[in-house]
């Protein structure tokens, strides 16, 4: 599944340059994840690099877009070709 940036950011701008797809851009308030964009990583690295980076652990499974390993991987393939 995608991911999403609660209110509890703290706009430290650690989380958008981790982001291999650019799917983390600064929105309003707080930052933004397009879950169009967002493969929680998969296919570039092991882990959801804005989650390992974040100090206030605001970055959490979006409900809303829930995807199988299978569907990110699609996703990052239909992303990178």
């Amino acid at each position: 599944m995608a991911l999403y940036i609660t209110d509890e950011c703290i706009n430290c701008d650690v989380c958008e340059p981790e982001c291999p797809n650019g799917a983390i851009s600064q929105g309003e308030e707080i930052y933004i994840i397009d879950p169009n964009l967002c493969t929680e990583c998969v296919g570039h690295y092991d882990a959801s690099q804005c989650v390992e980076v974040c100090p206030v652990d605001c970055i959490l499974d979006d409900p809303n877009h829930e995807e199988s390993q299978d569907q990110l991987q699609e996703k990052y393939h239909r992303l990178t070709n």
